[in-house]
Parts: C-alpha cells; structure tokens; sequence
C-alpha cells in the first residue's frame, strides 16, 4: 500500500468539493498529483485535452455548462504559462475556476532550475482573487478550501501552486494549534436582496417612464421568468447581450435580439430610442449601442456592485440577485395599456425577423454563412448543448440561431478568443454524456487548436450514452471577422498574407479519424447536412463552404460611420468588387428601416 501522501489530501478535498472531473495535460511537475488521480480512479476523472491552453477552456465549459467549479491541472513552466488564456476567459466571462499547478521542489526554487519561473508573479492578475503556493502539507486543505470558496464567491479563477516534494509528502494529521489553520470545505451563498429605498426608487423611475427596455445578460439565467413578467407589465422590450442570448425565449414578440455590434437592427432601434433602460445581469461592453448618454435614465442589477455603472451612466442601483431584485421590483410596478410603443417595438422585431431571413436568402458563393445557422432553426434538438467560437461564425449565431428554451450556448464573451468551441462542447459533453451537443467554428479557430481536440472527441465519443457531437466548419480560408474589421476599424484594404488560410480538408479528416464528414458546397444540401447529423451515429463534421464576402455589418445608426470605413477598404482592394455590391446590399436594408 502506498502511504497517504498530500497529493491524495487534494484529490480527497476535490471529491468533498463535488469535484468529480479534473481537465489537464500531465507533466513531471504534477507527477505526485497524477499517482493520486490515479489511486482515486472511479471517484475523479482525470480528462486529458491535447494542449493546456484546451484544458483550461474545459474546466470553462464546465462550470458554464453545469454552474460547479471547473477544474484544471498543469505542470510548471510550459504548462503553466498556456493555462493563462483559457483562465483569462474565466476571469472576463465571471466563471468560477480553480486550476492546480506544480512547481518545482523547494529546495531549488530561485536556482534557475530547469522550467522554473515565478509562478505568483504570473498568475497574480488572472486569479486576483486567490493565488497562493503551498509550502507546507499543514498548509494545503486551507489553500485549496480558500481557493473554492473564494472562486464561488467571487465568480472567478483562483490558483493553487504546490511544488513537487510538497505533493509527495506524508498528508498530515492536523490538530488547531498556533501556526496552524483549520478549515472545512464548504461554503454557501448569501440571498441578497436591494435595499427597500433602492427597489422604490428603481420603481419610480420605471413607472414615470413611457418607452423602457430591458437589456438581459447572463446574471438572469436563472431569472427568465421574471424578465418577461417586468416587460410585459411595462410594455417594454427585451435586448440581450452575446451572453445573455440564451436566457430570453427569442420567438416573444417583444424580444428584439442580441445587442451590439453583432446584433440586430431590432435591439439598435430598442436601445436607441428607449426613455428608460433596465439592465438585468449585464456588463456588455458594446457602449456605443447603448442609449445616448442622457437620453435614457437607468436602473442596473447586479449581484457584484462593483460592476453598477460600469457600462452606462446608472441612477439607480440594485445589489443582488436578478431573481430577488425582480421579484421585489414587480409588485412596485404599475402595469399599463398598450400604448405606441409597445407597437413600435413588436413591428421592429417582426421588420428584423423579416429581414435575417431576407439576409439568409442572398446569393452567395458558394454558401451564404447565414444560412447555415439559420437552417439550423427547427432541426435543433431541444435537449442540444451549443457551444460557439469567436469569429464571423458567431455574428450568424446572435442573428440567425433561435434557441429552444433551455438549450444552453456558451462562448468566450469577453476575453473572445479563438478555439474555445470544442473545448467547450467536449465539457458540455462529458457532463451531459446523454444529450446532442452543436459546436459552431470558423475554419481559423479549427486550425488553431479544434483539429486537435477532435482526436480528443475520436478518442471519448463510444463512451457517450448518445453519440450525436456535431461540428460544423464554416470553412472560406478567410480570417473573416478581421479582415472586415481591417476595413471597419482601419478603412485598409485586405492583407492577404495575413488574413488568407491554407485550406484544409475538415470532413476529410473527420473520416481519417472514425468520425463522419460532410462536406457542403450546395445550399440546398445545409438542411440534409444536419439532418443526417442529427441521425449519425457518431460525431459529425459539415464542413460548409462559405462565401467570406458576406458583410459583418454593424446595425445602424452606429454602423453608418463603419460602413463607410469598410467601403474606403473595399475601394482600395483589386478583387473587392463584389464584397462591396454585398456591403451596398446590407446597407440598403439597414436604410430601409432607418
């Protein structure tokens, strides 16, 4: 028998944390943690992705897709260093992370031994909240019971560094003595609730207001209830941000759609004529889509205060949580008839609905990237799990893609960093073995690091009570969304050496590796495509060919001024003829309802 040691003290105070799943890549460094893993075989899996950087997005996707803790493990150095991106997400996006990382021993630590680096030092801004190395096995449950409790209360990734004589040292028998801290691993959360001023004043501005809307993110997930009951007691309109997207049932006729840059001409025109803006769980940062400053006052919940006023100036703010804030704020709202507003919102919603299907119409070649998700529309399972990268794949997503109630979608919101989606969707699996997940990728994020997991998906996928883990590749050699935000940002022309990628055959290698490919070049076949998806009987990848002349075009008004810096770029390029008849083609639309 091997003697307890502190690496099995982790792995016991993991189980007692809930944790029944450790995403990683191992190393040296974490040698004592993976004997560990490996003595607790059946109590916490150890989940190995290709690279730590994908291991760090699933511990993400974890905790998005479940509301627990996700957790990753690394070695030092090398390993250490990829954790930081996908810990980065984490912190942006309010996601509770704890990540456990070795460290040389200490006896050589300021040597200049081989991978040694300042561990503190590189993660003291990524987990802000908590980052501490372990020292002594006396110190270790308190460290790591500090690490989770501080990681659910503050919504964000918290570090544990245990060097590597420490993870293979006797686990201690701790008694409460002086030198000694003694701790339990629990925690819960306080019900907090506005104060009684705040919710009356918060009530008297929205009931003295004519034209109010509502702007949701993801701090109402649990709150859909009550958003639409404050809506239709005010007549008012419902905007979400990127993050709240899934949280609003897209099909009410007063839910205008996502907000922002990629959003829709629905939520500029609900934003930008608004009197009054509720803001639900919401820290957007599209700030030039939101209501002129002064011409619309403002009332923001958040469970953190810190963030009241952070994006818009607010009047009033409501500390806590959106579903006690609402239920408290309801019965102090007066309900009111129909008036011209509540009109005028549900005709901008239905001018929108119109107008994406217009949108998904439009001749392209070979295939319109809206189409795609959009014919996804009424084929997606209602049980499904959604992740989506970043890129142009997900302007199609927050435009096209009505979400059956309940279905979650995640993606890298804030810090939007390319290859989180099958990461993401590997997680949502694994917890989920029993439901279809849908990732959505642009060929860029699947060069950077989702051709690899999907060895990790060949690798884990007859072990899924259901087999179905689509991926669809929207696949036009183009770094799309840069290259129209070079002609937006800039007005600069297209710099092929930068934004052109190699092709690659994606369904081809799907089939390489026993997974199904589909590759879609017709739009006619885009609907079949997911069909057949739907009834694999293993992962499947449509490799669509998409037309990266397709404008990201910005509602207006904001987008006026950025649709003349895209036509200046477009101008400039030899071969942008036909980009910019596209580009004329949006704007019109954009026009019409202005």
């Amino acid at each position: 028998m091997t003697d307890r040691t502190v690496s099995d003290l982790i792995v016991e105070r993991l189980s007692t944390w809930g944790v029944n799943r450790v995403f990683g890549y191992s190393g040296d460094g974490i040698n004592g943690f993976m004997g560990a893993l490996r003595r607790a075989e059946g109590h916490v899996e150890f989940v190995q992705a290709r690279h730590e950087e994908s291991a760090a997005f699933m511990a993400v996707g974890h905790a998005k897709y479940t509301g627990g803790v996700g957790v990753v493990t690394s070695t030092q150095g090398p390993g250490a260093v990829h954790l930081l991106n996908g810990l980065y997400d984490a912190k942006l996006d309010g996601v509770p992370v704890v990540a456990i990382v070795g460290q040389q021993s200490r006896t050589v630590l300021g040597s200049a031994y081989m991978q040694e680096i300042d561990l503190m030092s590189l993660f003291k801004d990524v987990a802000a909240q908590f980052v501490q190395q372990v020292n002594a096995p006396e110190q270790l449950p308190m460290v790591l019971d500090r690490a989770f409790r501080t990681a659910r209360a503050t919504s964000s990734p918290c570090v544990v560094i245990v060097p590597h004589d420490i993870q293979s040292a006797p686990a201690p028998d701790l008694d409460q003595e002086h030198g000694i801290v003694v701790t339990a691993p629990t925690w819960s959360t306080s019900a907090k609730t506005p104060r009684e001023q705040d919710l009356e004043a918060a009530a008297a501005l929205l009931n003295s207001s004519q034209r109010v809307a509502l702007l949701v993110g993801q701090g109402a997930r649990r709150a859909s209830r009550e958003v639409v009951a404050v809506a239709e007691k005010l007549g008012a309109g419902i905007a979400t941000s990127l993050l709240g997207k899934p949280y609003v049932d897209e099909t009410l006729p007063f839910a205008a759609g996502t907000m922002g840059h990629l959003g829709s001409t629905a939520s500029a025109h609900l934003l930008g004529n608004c009197d009054a803006l509720l803001i639900v769980g919401s820290s957007d940062p599209w700030t030039e889509f939101y209501p002129p400053p002064g011409a619309a006052r403002a009332v923001q919940i958040d469970i953190d205060e810190r963030k009241t006023g952070n994006r818009y100036p607010v009047e009033v703010g409501l500390a806590g949580d959106a579903v006690l804030a609402l239920q408290a704020l309801i019965p102090r709202l007066r309900p009111r008839s129909r008036g011209q507003w509540q009109t005028d919102v549900e005709q901008e919603v239905a001018r929108w609905r119109a107008l994406a299907a217009e949108r998904a119409a439009v001749t392209a070649i070979p295939v319109n990237p809206e189409r795609v998700v959009r014919e996804l529309n009424g084929r997606l399972p209602g049980d499904a799990l959604v992740s989506v990268d970043v890129g142009s794949c997900v302007y199609w997503y927050a435009r096209q893609l009505v979400l059956p109630p309940g279905v979650p979608a995640h993606l890298s919101g804030t810090l939007a960093s390319m290859g989180c989606s099958l990461p993401y969707g590997i997680a949502a699996k694994l917890a989920h073995p029993d439901r279809p997940v849908v990732a959505l990728a642009g060929d860029g994020a699947m060069q950077m690091a989702g051709i690899a997991e999907l060895v990790t998906v060949a690798h884990r996928w007859r072990q899924w009570t259901d087999p179905r883990f689509v991926v669809c590749v929207f696949n036009n050699r183009e770094l799309t969304e840069v290259t129209w935000e070079q002609r937006e940002s800039e007005a600069e022309p297209r710099f092929a050496a930068s934004q052109e990628l190699p092709d690659f055959p994606f369904a081809g290698y799907a089939d390489l590796l026993g997974l199904t490919g589909i590759r879609v070049e017709d739009p006619e076949l885009i609907g079949p495509a997911w069909e057949r998806a739907f009834a694999a009987d293993r992962p499947v990848v449509i490799e669509v060919l998409t037309d990266p002349e397709v404008p990201l075009l910005p509602p207006f008004p904001a987008g006026r001024e950025k649709a003349e810096n895209m036509r200046k770029g477009l101008a400039a390029e030899d071969d942008g003829g036909r980009a910019a008849e596209l580009l004329g083609t949006y704007v019109s639309h954009e026009e019409r309802g202005g």
